[in-house]
């Protein structure tokens, strides 16, 4: 019975992955961006280090996205109509989603910036 509930906690975990791929067109454009980096990432050679900073840049923005979904939607659920709290939350977790990437370009800028440049000039 046990291991039912774990097999159930993961495919409810994937069916929210699969959700938030499937409707927010931010992630799949964060998706994008990353296989970009992946490939110059390749094509430069970078170190297991660099390879760990960008994995965890990368995550940091997808969980961030992941939960902006998560707050959208609750506050739809619980607020239908217009309430300037409901905005608030909504606003707050929007800027914490664009901080997320602001801090992943200057990590992906700092990490791939002067290779990408030797490898180019």
């Amino acid at each position: 019975m046990r291991s039912q509930n774990l097999l159930d906690s993961f495919r409810f975990a994937f069916a929210g992955l699969w959700y938030v791929l499937r409707t927010q067109r931010n992630v799949r454009v964060h998706l994008a961006i990353t296989a970009g980096v992946i490939a110059v990432g390749v094509w430069l050679g970078l170190s297991l280090t660099q390879w760990a900073v960008l994995a965890l840049t990368v995550g940091f923005v997808l969980v961030s996205e992941v939960l902006n979904t998560v707050a959208e939607t609750l506050v739809d659920l619980v607020s239908p109509g217009y309430h300037p709290l409901a905005k608030v939350v909504k606003d707050v977790t929007a800027g914490a989603v664009l901080l997320a990437a602001v801090v992943s370009v200057v990590v992906g800028l700092l990490i791939l910036g002067r290779p990408l440049v030797e490898r180019i000039f």
